[in-house]
């Protein structure tokens, strides 16, 4: 595996944990405010994809 991925992969898990943590805590302390906790996981997932888009046309581009 690339270099690029496992750090890729290290910072997703890390920004994946710090999102949900974020949701939970606003679905936990704050009542009838669940849709605010939609941004933090919407955001869990496009983040880490945009990225690895980014860094694959990257790499992809650097590598011809």
């Amino acid at each position: 595996m690339a270099l690029w991925r496992r750090f890729w992969l290290l910072g997703s898990g890390i920004w994946v944990a710090v999102c949900l943590l974020n949701a939970f805590t606003i679905v936990a302390f704050s009542e009838g405010e669940e849709a605010k906790a939609l941004q933090p996981v919407i955001l869990a997932v496009a983040v880490p994809a945009i990225a690895y888009a980014v860094l694959w046309l990257y790499f992809r581009l650097r590598s011809k």
